[in-house]
């Protein structure tokens, strides 16, 4: 079996994970600000109680959003780094896959899942998946980027996420129980769930070189008004 070395950053939990010869052990640290910090030191103690060097790994997943900005540049920039360095193709692996990943490992008879994550700003990420026969998933709704109430719910599929929580005023209990089958917001994407999907889309030929590795934004706007600041600061600095 391939040994899938597996990171995710995307939210204020990073952590790390090793799927070697079939067993799958991983560690975690809370704190968005410590991620760069953070999730080296954690490679580290897998691979050594692992007892392989990095170069043992077929190939190197990560969350690759969306998410938190510096979250999966941290996860992108990282995989690459290490993946240049032994010569081994990456596998980007999104965050709302693997947070319904972390529902069907809890729930293995899901068959629809929604995950929707927190994005900040009044705004929720989402999409909507159906479990495989092959164990991977079919994707229903590509990842968007949407308020609360723009979640499209038709067809009562078990939701998971932060943003059943933090958007809690929308997800009341009685519209949870008229628009989903359930509802877990304690399912969150996780390295673990990275390492088994990064190993399911490996096999299927799924890898990418590392330097083609690209987080995944959908928040477009933002980062156009971060250019737009950029150009008027350098404006005036011409002036």
């Amino acid at each position: 079996m391939s040994t899938i070395l597996a990171i995710e950053t995307s939210t204020e939990l990073a952590s790390a994970a090793l799927l070697h010869q079939g067993e799958l052990i991983s560690r975690e640290s809370a704190g968005a600000q410590t991620h760069s910090d953070s999730i080296l030191p954690m490679i580290q103690q897998l691979l050594a109680e692992a007892g392989i060097p990095l170069s043992r790994c077929d190939a190197l997943a990560f969350g690759v959003g969306p998410g938190s900005f510096t979250g999966v540049r941290t996860a992108c920039g990282v995989v690459q780094g290490l993946a240049f360095g032994i010569d081994r193709p990456v596998v980007p692996v999104v965050t709302l896959e693997a947070a319904a990943q972390a529902c069907r490992a809890a729930h293995p008879d899901v068959v629809e899942v929604l995950p929707i994550l927190d994005a900040r700003m009044g705004e929720v990420y989402w999409a909507r998946y159906r479990a495989g026969d092959d164990g991977g998933w079919d994707m229903l709704a590509e990842p968007a980027l949407s308020a609360a109430g723009q979640v499209g719910t038709a067809g009562k599929p078990v939701a998971c996420g932060n943003g059943l929580a933090v958007y809690a005023a929308h997800f009341t209990p009685d519209f949870c129980a008229g628009e989903f089958a359930a509802a877990y917001p304690q399912f969150m994407p996780h390295a673990r769930h990275v390492a088994s999907l990064g190993l399911f889309h490996f096999a299927q030929g799924r890898a990418l070189p590392a330097q083609e590795a690209q987080p995944l934004y959908l928040r477009n706007k933002v980062a156009l008004t971060t250019a737009e600041r950029e150009q008027r600061d350098a404006l005036k600095g011409a002036a």
